[in-house]
């Protein structure tokens, strides 16, 4: 029997796969991983949600696996994308904190990922998989290093800069390095989703990995015109006058019906997905970047959005990084799975190298969860979380055999202090046991220095 060979298109060249690789490379799995923005872990009706319907996310999980103790990268966009994509907790990545950087054409973009850091896109291509980042990346601009498409995306469409995200009628949005004029007159969501619909149209054929980063909920507060649905005069409303985010008559029912037209979205996917006969071997998994935000007129008590926990977006308690996690993968995972491991974005990075047969890169701090997905194999555990926040004066954060060290106000001596909780006992970290605990504060107090490498960029104040 002769030899077969398939040949693969890939920007403009023909890559030969003999027969021994093609049945790697078609035993490889598909992976969608969808990011929310700014979505609370209690938006979700598989987290408790109540008032807002989100069957499609919740099928995902019945059908799959729900992680209950999965974190974020970080309690703000930039460095939370900047930990799933390298691998790396914010004491060691690149970015740790949202910070502008001025393009030169002197339009405002994010700080810049270096070419040198490698993501998990870069990853998926050793193996040849077609790579897409469609929506929000907040990593870098134009002409500049950071650009999606200088680090393993073969293909771009969305907001390059998170400024800019900050409007779902933007002026533009960017096709690779082309930018796309839209004069404010299309709801760039329902843009970014149809995207993401035609790049797995057009790569059913062979494994592809789409980073999917919509920026629903994130403020403002809009949906087009009539499209509020069931949630229409649902709530009481107080209406949100705008400055820098839109006016919204009806703020509650606006956040009800963002949340649930990204699930409406979500199900066109898993539609798509089975009419390709590709939805058993697809990874899905989907989150949020940070905990709920409170902007544009968003009432995340009155919605539950932190669920069980204490604080929002921009803390480094729960409430600020603890995210829904939901993995869906017939191929390898049953159905109605809970896993209570401890897990971070910064995981993803070893779990996809695990995934597709690659070594972790050197400097990651993640640990694969692939053992907790499919049930084979040990688990590891990580020995501590750590996070670090530059903005009110200063946050760090670690996670230790559920014990809970948080460092307020580390750029300022005269008012830092320590705050300690038990989470096993204490989930909602309401009772401050610094005093009755101190061996515990002072055997955490030296991680918190220690977890951290030097970055230019970043730098606490040290005593």
């Amino acid at each position: 029997m002769k030899n077969v060979y398939k040949i693969i298109p890939l920007g403009g060249l023909a890559l030969f796969l003999t027969p021994e690789r093609l049945e790697a490379q078609e035993s490889l799995p598909n992976v969608i991983f969808i990011m929310a923005d700014d979505l609370g872990i209690g938006d979700l009706g598989c987290y408790g949600q109540q008032k807002i319907k989100t069957p499609a996310i919740d099928k995902l999980a019945a059908n799959g696996m729900r992680f209950t103790q999965h974190y974020t990268g970080s309690t703000v966009s930039a460095p939370s994308r900047c930990s799933l994509l390298t691998g790396k907790h914010t004491g060691n990545s690149y970015i740790r904190g949202n910070k502008d950087q001025k393009s030169a054409n002197g339009e405002t973009y994010d700080l810049s990922l270096p070419k040198e850091e490698v993501t998990v896109a870069d990853i998926f291509k050793k193996k040849n998989y077609v790579t897409a980042c469609i929506g929000k990346w907040g990593l870098g601009g134009p002409d500049t290093e950071g650009h999606p498409n200088r680090h393993g995306f073969d293909y771009f469409f969305g907001y390059l800069g998170q400024l800019n995200a900050h409007s779902y009628y933007p002026s533009f949005l960017w096709e690779n390095d082309n930018r796309i004029m839209l004069n404010k007159e299309v709801y760039s969501h329902d843009l970014v989703m149809q995207k993401a619909l035609d790049f797995v149209e057009k790569n059913s054929g062979s494994p592809f990995f789409i980073y999917l980063t919509p920026t629903i909920p994130h403020a403002e507060l809009i949906v087009p015109e009539g499209e509020l649905g069931n949630y229409e005069d649902q709530f009481c409303e107080t209406p949100y006058i705008g400055n820098h985010y839109c006016s919204q008559p009806k703020p509650r029912a606006t956040y009800a019906a963002m949340v649930s037209r990204l699930d409406k979205d979500i199900q066109r996917i898993m539609d798509l997905l089975e009419e390709k006969g590709i939805a058993d071997n697809t990874i899905v998994i989907f989150t949020s970047d940070n905990g709920a935000h409170k902007e544009g007129g968003h009432d995340p008590a009155f919605f539950n959005s932190n669920g069980p926990f204490r604080g929002i977006k921009r803390d480094l308690y729960d409430g600020g990084i603890r995210t829904p996690f939901v993995v869906h993968w017939p191929a390898k995972i049953g159905k109605e799975k809970v896993s209570y491991h401890v897990s971070a974005f910064w995981d993803f990075m070893p779990t996809v190298c695990e995934i597709v047969g690659e070594r972790k890169p050197s400097g990651s701090d993640g640990i694969s969860y692939l053992p907790a997905l499919t049930g084979e194999g040990q688990q590891a555990n990580h020995d501590y979380l750590y996070w670090e926040f530059h903005e009110e004066g200063g946050k760090r954060a670690i996670l230790k055999d559920q014990w809970k060290l948080i460092e307020l106000f580390v750029n300022n001596p005269e008012k830092r202090r320590y705050e300690l909780y038990n989470l096993n006992s204490d989930p909602g970290e309401i009772a401050d046991v610094t005093g009755q605990y101190p061996d515990k504060l002072e055997e955490l107090k030296p991680i918190l220095g220690n977890a951290r490498s030097k970055n230019p960029n970043w730098n606490f104040k040290e005593n």
